[in-house]
Order: structure tokens, then sequence, then C-alpha cells
């Protein structure tokens, strides 16, 4: 399926929605139910995880996306063998791991089969062991992203994941559901959790739709009690979503706040519910102050990493290690106009920084062999942010500025030295310079971008850019009272704003 850039944002929000769920949801487990507004990057929990650090949720997950990235079928057994593979191996030293899934791998023979394990896991089901557990659903969303563009698919794949390690077909039915919900989210961004009923059996139909219902009547501590029963945790993650306000993009941390917030398997149902809200809002939505910490166990792969699997998973095209192919690099970093601490540039300069430099905000793609030196996985924050003209491929353009502004203030005030940049300090930079400018200033953004152009001479930010800039500086001044950029949501530049034609991620 040939995706929009929204559409891309979207796909891969639902991978990093689900693992971002996972690790803020992680210090919460088994606990009891609390305000969302305290619900924080804590780490903690049963498996003395990290702050930012996902659990067995994703972890298990990531074998599918994996096998996505590299352009293999999920519906080929020898794909599926080589996931339940990865699984068994992983299995032996977990930090957590459900009771159903620790059961049914322990069967696995060698070689390790799906098939085996399936008919282990039916076994125990048909033998009167609970087998509705959550934790086929908590590692589903992945999946989605190979079947975009083929519902009947989709619908095979979810059931056949699920069964590998869970009997019971109330769990496979639950991955379908949910699976199609984060399709249609995808491509129409929009929630709609009775879109796939169509595809379970025509006996199971009514009965999912009255857990809907109960679930759209409820809130997350309601389903607190039974949230490790595969239809509780949908239920719980769904009235969560249902039960925020859903008007903007900010849905995705309320949202997942509240999923948090109901206790008990609080990082499963946060996971499920990621997935969903990250597939409807996209990556862009996801607040960087939690995306900058997320990681898997000490050692192994980054949030960064995830987002590289899921583009190669929808677009077909391996990650590259270089993205600066064919243009020529700028002249040296320069400082901010309004903070000294504070320096622009290209990508170039990434090998060889300013050496008081501590901290990367990376407003463009950074290849698998492009990353600064020396700087802590934490402190190289890469934000969802296309150079194009057109509002649509930056759908939350204000609230992506908001958090990169509020972002580089907290590196700041943390005493951080911050390198700024994009591919070539054209129209990227300065646009989010400018904005820093104005934050740190007071002063309309459009007052500020000259001086910011001044140090970068030749830089542009494009039409899009300059319309919300000068849409931002009308509204200041008609207030006549300088508003700091961290506000900039009392005003909503044009939208409509058309100019020159998409120059687009170079």
């Amino acid at each position: 399926m040939d995706l929009t850039a929204a559409q891309r944002d979207r796909a891969v929000g639902a991978v990093i929605g689900m693992a971002t769920g996972d690790a803020l949801g992680a210090g919460y487990e088994f606990q009891p139910p609390n305000p969302p507004d305290r619900i924080a990057m804590i780490g903690g929990g049963i498996g003395t995880f990290e702050p930012g650090e996902w659990t067995d949720d994703t972890t298990m997950a990531i074998p599918i996306l994996e096998a996505l990235a590299r352009g293999d079928d999920l519906l080929d057994p020898a794909v599926q063998d080589w996931v339940a593979e990865q699984w068994v191996d992983w299995a032996g030293s977990p930090k957590d791991i459900g009771v159903t899934i620790g059961s049914v791998l322990g069967c696995a023979g060698d070689p390790v089969r799906a098939v085996d394990l399936s008919a282990a896991a039916r076994a125990m089901y048909v033998a009167g062991h609970r087998a509705a557990g959550n934790g086929s659903l908590m590692r589903t969303t992945p999946i989605v992203l190979g079947f975009l563009d083929d519902p009947q698919a989709l619908t095979a794949a979810a059931r056949a994941y699920s069964d590998i390690t869970h009997g019971d077909p109330v769990a496979a039915e639950a991955c379908v559901l949910w699976n199609h919900a984060q399709r249609h989210a995808v491509v129409h961004a929009e929630f709609d959790m009775t879109v796939g009923l169509s595809h379970l059996p025509s006996e199971r139909q009514e009965v999912w739709r009255d857990h809907i219902r109960v679930a759209e009547s409820g809130v997350p501590r309601d389903f607190r009690a039974h949230n490790g029963w595969v239809v509780a945790a949908l239920q719980a993650a769904w009235s969560a979503i249902r039960g925020a306000d859903d008007s903007g993009p900010e849905h995705f941390e309320m949202a997942l706040r509240s999923a948090v917030a109901g206790g008990n398997d609080a990082d499963t149902v946060a996971a499920i519910a990621g997935g969903l809200l990250g597939a409807r809002w996209g990556v862009s939505a996801i607040p960087l102050k939690w995306r900058r910490l997320l990681h898997g166990a000490p050692g192994s792969r980054t949030g960064q990493q995830l987002v590289q699997y899921s583009v190669a998973a929808v677009t077909g095209h391996r990650w590259p290690e270089m993205f600066n192919e064919g243009v020529r690099p700028g002249p040296p970093p320069v400082r901010h106009p309004y903070d000294e601490h504070v320096w622009l540039g290209d990508i170039f300069a990434l090998q060889s920084l300013p050496v008081e430099v501590d901290a990367v905000v990376s407003l463009c793609r950074i290849g698998t062999q492009q990353g600064p030196n020396g700087i802590e996985a934490e402190d190289h924050i890469q934000v969802w942010l296309l150079d194009d003209p057109d509002p649509r491929a930056n759908p939350h353009l204000d609230l992506v500025v908001r958090q990169t502004v509020d972002l580089i203030a907290d590196l700041r005030r943390a005493g951080k030295v911050v390198y700024l940049h994009c591919v070539q300090a054209h129209s990227r930079t300065p646009f989010i310079a400018a904005m820093y400018g104005a934050h740190v200033t007071g002063a309309a953004p459009g007052d500020v971008l000259p001086q910011v152009l001044a140090v970068l001479p030749g830089s542009s930010p494009n039409a899009g850019f300059l319309a919300y800039m000068h849409a931002l500086s009308r509204g200041m001044r008609e207030n006549s009272q300088p508003t700091r950029v961290s506000r900039i949501d009392s005003f909503h530049p044009d939208r409509d704003a058309r100019s020159s034609p998409a120059s687009g991620e170079p």
C-alpha cells in the first residue's frame, strides 16, 4: 500500500505508541489505581525496569516487526517458526513473562516450530487451563503494518500469531478486533472499534459488540480486577481511549495516562491502548519527553530502532546508513543568536560537533551510521518533522513545535549544550530556532526570525512553516501581550495555506 506522509506517521505511531504505553505502565504494574496526572516514566515495577524501558509486551512484538522490516510474509510457516524461535530464546531469561506464555514456550522442541507450540497451547485450553490471557493482544500491533491493504490476510495473521501461545479462540478474536481497529485508524485517521466485527464468526459478533458497549460506558479502573483477561484488558484500553477528549492529538497523552492509571496489569493495558492511539494520531503526537527515554533492556534496541523497523515494514525500503547522499556540507555550526549554548547546523557536523555539545535535537532522519559520537541515547532526540509546506504532511505541527521547543528548554535547564540541526540547516533548523528564540525572548517568532537567518545565511523556512509563524505572530500582536511559544496552543495558524511544491524529506 502506497501511504501518504500522514499515514506513514500513523503506521509508525502504532508501534511506538505500543512501546511507549508499555514503558509508561511498567512502574505501575499490579499497583492500585492512580490519578492520571501523576503518571510518569518512573521505571521500577516487578521487573525493576529502567525509566523508559519496555517490558515483555514490546519485547515479544519486536520479532514480528523485524520480520516485516526484512520483507517477510507473516503467513509463511517458516517465518512463524522464526518468530517462535526468538520467543523461546528470550524466554530463557526474561525480566517478566506471563504464566500462559511461559508454559507454552516451555514445551518447545528442537527445532522450534510454531505449529507445535500452537498444538501445545490448544491442548492446555482443552484440558481446562485458563488460556484467554492478554499476552497475545499485547504484542499484536506490528502485524497490522504488514496487511494495511489486505483485511482478510490481516485476520488470518492476527489469529495465527495469537494461536502460537494462546489456545482459547477468545484471545485470537480480541487480536482480530484490535488489529482491524488499528488498520482503520492508520488508513482513515479515525477510531472505530466495531470495524473488525465482520471478521469474527457470526455467533461471536454480538458477544463482542456487548463487550465494546460495556467498555464505552466505563473507565479503566472498572476492569482492573480482571484486566489480565484479554476481554477486560481490551475493555480497559478502549474505555481509556473513549473516555478522554479526542478532539486533538493531545488525546494520545491523556488517554494513555488514563490507561495506566487504572492499575493492576497497567503496562499491558497501556501497551494495547498505545498501539491504537498511535495508529490514530501518529508518532508525531507521542510526547518527546517519553520518546527520548524509550528503550529495551540495557544494551538492546532503542526506540529509534523501532521507528526504523516500522518505516521499513510499511515502505519496503531498509533504513539507510546515510541520509545525506548528493547533499553538500554547509558552513560549520553557529551559535543561536539568543542562546549561545544552542548550536545550529547541518547533518554533516554530527561527526565533529563542538566539544561542549552534549545533547542533539535532530529535525531530520539520521542514518544508522550517522549518529553523533559520545552522546547518550536519551540526549539524542529525533523529531518527526517533514520539510514540506503542505500542512497535511505535518498534521500536528503546532504540537510538534511546542514539544520540540519545550524539549530544548528542558535540556538547557538541565545544563545541556544543545546542537539543533536538520539536513542542510536550510528550512527546519531556522524554523525551530526562531520558535525557540521566541520562547527565550517572549517576542513574536516573526520578529526573531531575521536574527536567526542572519547567522544561517541562505536559509529560509518553507512556506508552510512561514505561514505558521506569521499566523502566530499576528495572534500575539492582536493580543498586544507577548506570549511565549510554550503557550502557542492558544493560536491556530492557517493550515490551508498553499505555496510552492513540497520539497519533502531529502
